[in-house]
């Protein structure tokens, strides 16, 4: 089945930096409540690694989530997509590669991509786009300090 992107901007595609911010890289281990019974990793668990990659890349950047959050803006999921390419088992140890591959005043495009740890094997690639809002649930842009911020 082909992804139909909704965003017109949005990566369908393997991460990759592109000349752009270089890729940050975490490490993790599938934990047992990440697996179904047969111990592969559920396909939800994968959303929670790009999250894991997202809130490390931020905090690797100096632009920790909360930061922006207690400036009161948030960035809201609007479209997420995975593209499952090998199953991962309970214990495996993997990484966790993370791109922004877009940032605008009202946008952040964030891609990624699960390697296994031991020989760096593709098991799932995916973005996430997100919308920026403030604490009344609005769509709005984000102050220029603090996307100057991000883009350094």
């Amino acid at each position: 089945m082909k992804s139909s992107a909704n965003s017109a901007s949005s990566p369908n595609k393997e991460p990759s930096n592109g000349g752009k911010e270089p890729a940050i890289e975490i490490e993790a281990r599938v934990r047992y409540s990440e697996t179904d019974q047969m111990g592969v990793a559920h396909n939800k668990s994968y959303f929670e690694w790009f999250e894991i990659g997202r809130t490390e890349y931020c905090r690797q950047k100096k632009f920790p989530y909360k930061d922006i959050e207690q400036s009161g803006f948030f960035l809201v999921v609007a479209e997420a997509f995975c593209r499952y390419k090998k199953p991962l088992r309970y214990d495996d140890i993997i990484l966790i590669r993370v791109v922004l591959e877009e940032i605008t005043p009202k946008k952040a495009v964030f891609s990624y991509e699960i390697l296994t740890k031991e020989d760096r094997t593709p098991a799932a690639s995916g973005y996430t786009v997100h919308v920026v809002i403030n604490a009344k649930g609005e769509v709005c842009a984000l102050p220029a300090e603090i996307l100057e911020k991000i883009r350094a």
